[in-house]
């Protein structure tokens, strides 16, 4: 019979907060009144609200208590389709692009219709790449200050696939793997579904809480580590050399395999030595051109251990047989011609001209960043919640991500991310100013 009440309590309350009844950002009655209130237990009170959080309609904050979610921000694939329509100004997704692109790949397609090699293009390639094509790619990373010989350089289909090749060939279903308490939502996608198990790491000033590494190596069988130390997404930072050398340090100690994304890393000049340098035994670098030429431009470098070569190899012929040989011809022509290089200088001018701007209007504001990146973090204040600022943004036609999809840590904090990457430059002056607009409001 307790069993039936309390099922009616959980039906009706999530039909009242899909009908719009109780109102997004409502806060629920304490597990104690809401015992008192429909006559349970409370431990049957709390599963109630274990329940509605688990359908995605509520979310507890210690201290504060439980609330209800906006219930329009659930599902990722409706924030995608609005993304995606021609009225909404795009602040969730980044794909920075230049006028002159589309010219450089019709002149690209030109020279390759006239190449005597056009034939080769249409075979299989090696799992790996071409050697020759190798060889630019290990050009263009030697830039990156990781010098390698081509043959420990694999292409692969764009950096997200560069993980995904990692992950496969080195870890295994129940591995745990360290990461930042707020890391890049492409790699949580993938540990979910080769189910591994994420263990986050507070952040300090500059990198994760390195302490909290240790000691997490210390009680657990830690299998890796993914870091993005050079312009980390999304908050920003870049580690100094002595974090970079401590990590290494535990990576040693404890036989940690390191994942070091790179993606964004082009934006940074003058950066610290990669990891892939300071620990080459034991780093597998990943970066590609997604960020830095197109997002449509599916190619990326794998740098790897020579004794993971093969092993890597072997994913790749399971996973794509071989990169679109298309793609790597227009990725390294572009490399060896010096257009990649321009490209990139031009859009790191571009990112710090956005966040210029953007950083102008969020005067007053709270916000962690990099002056040359193509994103901002806004965590919010006073009383504003996430999921508030995101639905009336996006009521206003403005998309951007709040943390959940970042977060790797039970709670997700109130906070959004901005990218700013992917509108005109007016349009994002004027889209910013309503971002702060919508804070101001809901913190009041």
């Amino acid at each position: 019979m307790a069993r039936a009440r309390y099922k009616k309590v959980v039906d009706a309350m999530a039909a009242d907060i899909r009908a719009g009844k109780i109102a997004p950002g409502t806060r629920l009655p304490t597990h104690r009144e809401l015992a008192a209130r429909e006559g349970l237990a409370l431990v049957t009170a709390s599963r109630v609200y274990a329940e509605l959080s688990d359908m995605g309609l509520v979310s507890g904050e210690t201290g504060r208590g439980m609330f209800v979610r906006e219930s329009t921000l659930t599902s990722r694939d409706d924030i995608v389709r609005r993304v995606f329509a021609d009225d909404v100004v795009d602040l969730n997704f980044n794909y920075p692009s230049l006028p002159e692109q589309a010219g450089l790949l019709r002149n690209a397609l030109r020279a390759l219709a006239s190449s005597g090699d056009l034939d080769a293009l249409l075979r299989y390639q090696p799992h790996g790449g071409r050697m020759h094509e190798r060889a630019s790619a290990a050009l263009y990373l030697e830039d990156r200050g990781v010098g390698v010989p081509a043959d420990r350089v694999l292409l692969v289909s764009g950096a997200q696939h560069g993980l995904a090749v990692a992950a496969l060939a080195l870890l295994q279903p129940g591995d745990v793997v360290a990461v930042d308490a707020l890391t890049y939502p492409g790699f949580k996608v993938l540990a979910q579904s080769l189910r591994l198990e994420l263990a986050p790491l507070p952040a300090a000033i500059d990198g994760p809480d390195l302490d909290a590494l240790d000691r997490l190596c210390a009680t657990r069988r830690v299998r890796a580590i993914y870091v993005m130390p050079t312009l980390h997404n999304p908050l920003g930072w870049v580690s100094p050399e002595r974090s970079r050398l401590r990590l290494v340090e535990i990576a040693r100690e404890h036989g940690l395999v390191i994942l070091e994304d790179a993606s964004y890393a082009y934006l940074v000049e003058h950066a610290p030595e990669p990891l892939a340098v300071l620990a080459p035994e034991s780093t597998v670098y990943v970066s590609g051109l997604s960020k830095s030429v197109a997002t449509g431009l599916r190619v990326g470098f794998v740098v790897t251990p020579t004794q993971f070569i093969e092993t890597f190899e072997r994913v790749i012929r399971a996973t794509t047989w071989n990169t679109p040989a298309l793609m790597t011809a227009i990725a390294t022509g572009w490399i060896n011609d010096g257009t990649v290089a321009r490209l990139e200088a031009q859009k790191r001018d571009d990112a710090a001209r956005r966040q210029a701007v953007a950083r102008a209007v969020l005067d007053g504001l709270e916000f962690v960043g990099h002056p040359c990146s193509y994103f901002l973090w806004l965590p919010l204040p006073g009383g504003a919640r996430a999921d508030q600022v995101a639905s009336k943004l996006m009521r206003d036609n403005v998309s951007v991500s709040t943390a959940e999809p970042f977060a790797t840590s039970k709670h997700s904090p109130h906070a959004i991310r901005l990218a700013l990457g992917s509108v005109d430059m007016d349009v994002l002056q004027r889209s910013v100013e309503t971002v702060k607009r919508v804070i101001e409001h809901y913190a009041c």
